[in-house]
């Protein structure tokens, strides 16, 4: 949650609360790429995140060929995010510590020799399970410190006044290469093979790789690092257990994550069970989510400040939208429900990420945006589990249901301990013959002693 104007439900800012020069409440949509440190890191993200999700379907495709097993499939995910999950939050120290920009490109260089050895095994021949296994394993030890470092490298590139902005064109990027990339793949893979497609990833981060070495140092702003010493780690966690503004919303973010995102065991299940359609309509319903994210993404982008109450009413719409998907009778309307429920989804996740980030020390971006990732991303592999069994014993739409119910509860919930906690209440009436919800700041005695 931001501590700077426009945060309406923000409680007052301690002494350690950094508190943001104002923002604007519009921006243009594309205004941080006026940054060229900026523009030069997007730039080579588009080329590597198409790279990215081409090596993901590459990856589960060639484990699939090689095994015929679905489970094999499942432990290289596994793989992949299970460092993240046991590792994260030491990640975040060490970026606390180093320079975010030579730490992207170790990470990014890993990554890269990662993807062409893969690459070559494939073509030659060689490749075995057990390769991917371990190329997977390397790129989710890469992702513990990459993850944090490219969060919070943003605001030293951009500064505050852009970060939002900035946060939501990343957003946009990730899902523009997740309309193409998955595509792309498809074809490489059915005209010259999935080696393609690992050798097409590794070189793709030529791209961002040049664009760290090409940008100015003395144009970055400046970011005092922590220093090396004990107790780091339990430091960050102090850090953020005593700011509620943060504390809470990874909290609503990991209920979300946990059981609101758990959209690969909903959407194969409405596809296949429900509405007997196969594959193709498995697609269309990511296409259209993917669609709607990226809707999302870029109308975070022109909102110059990040809202606790825009992040809770997009957490309640998300559930909400959740709810009314369960209960759509067609295939077509269930379909038409998945952009709006892409759009809300990462209108949430744009919020929470830059909120998080306006509102922490800079010395401890890195320890707290690990925590935020690694309660994001590790609620899925907690969650799957949980949505697949009442999937299996109650059906595919009490499932979305009751996802949907978690998250809209949790939403409701924090929303309320966070307008208690800023000394907020919910204020309802008309205005110009509208209804007007908003937080007003809760009258205290002696005020309406002096009234009286």
């Amino acid at each position: 949650m931001s501590t700077g104007p426009g945060a309406d439900s923000a409680p007052a800012p301690t002494p350690t609360t950094p508190v943001p020069p104002p923002l604007s409440r519009r921006s243009s949509m594309f205004s941080s790429l006026k940054v060229r440190n900026y523009r030069l890191f997007f730039l080579g993200q588009v080329v590597s995140n198409i790279g990215t999700w081409m090596q993901r379907i590459a990856q589960d495709w060639l484990v699939l060929s090689l095994t015929g097993s679905a489970t094999a499939v499942g432990v290289t995910t596994a793989l992949q995010f299970l460092p993240m999950l046991l590792l994260g939050l030491y990640g975040g120290v060490l970026v606390d510590r180093l320079s975010k920009r030579r730490t992207l490109l170790v990470t990014q260089t890993s990554m890269a020799v990662t993807g062409i050895v893969l690459a070559a095994l494939t073509l030659s021949g060689h490749v075995q399970v057990w390769h991917v296994y371990l190329a997977a394993c390397a790129v989710g030890l890469a992702t513990v410190v990459d993850n944090p470092a490219r969060q919070s490298f943003v605001s030293e590139m951009v500064g505050p006044a852009q970060l939002q902005n900035a946060v939501s064109l990343n957003s946009a990027n990730f899902q523009s290469a997740r309309l193409v990339g998955p595509a792309v793949a498809g074809l490489m893979i059915t005209g010259v093979g999935t080696g393609w497609a690992f050798l097409f990833n590794g070189l793709s981060f030529v791209a961002p790789v040049a664009g760290l070495l090409l940008m100015r140092a003395r144009e970055l702003h400046v970011v005092e690092r922590a220093p090396r010493g004990k107790g780091q780690l339990r430091e960050g966690l102090h850090y953020v257990a005593g700011r509620p503004d943060l504390i809470w919303t990874i909290v609503l973010v990991g209920f979300i994550g946990t059981f609101g995102f758990n959209f690969p065991v909903y959407l194969s299940a409405f596809a296949n069970d429900v509405f007997h359609a196969g594959a193709g309509s498995y697609s269309l319903f990511n296409t259209l989510m993917a669609v709607g994210s990226l809707a999302g993404a870029l109308l975070a982008a022109r909102r110059g400040t990040a809202r606790m109450r825009v992040l809770i009413a997009a957490a309640v719409a998300f559930g909400t939208m959740e709810i009314v998907a369960a209960t759509a009778p067609s295939l077509w309307l269930f379909a038409l429900l998945m952009a709006p429920l892409g759009m809300f989804g990462m209108t949430l996740n744009v919020t929470a990420n830059t909120s998080i980030q306006m509102g922490t020390d800079p010395a401890m971006r890195g320890r707290v945006m690990a925590l935020y990732m690694m309660v994001f991303l590790g609620g899925s592999p907690v969650g799957a589990p949980i949505a697949g069994w009442v999937t299996d014993s109650y059906g595919v739409r009490a499932g979305l249901a009751v996802g949907g119910a978690i998250a809209t509860a949790a939403a409701v919930t924090i929303g309320v301990v966070l307008a208690r906690v800023g000394g907020l209440r919910l204020s309802v009436g008309w205005n110009k013959g509208h209804p007007h919800v908003r937080f007003v700041p809760r009258e205290r005695p002696e005020e309406l002693a002096a009234v009286a």
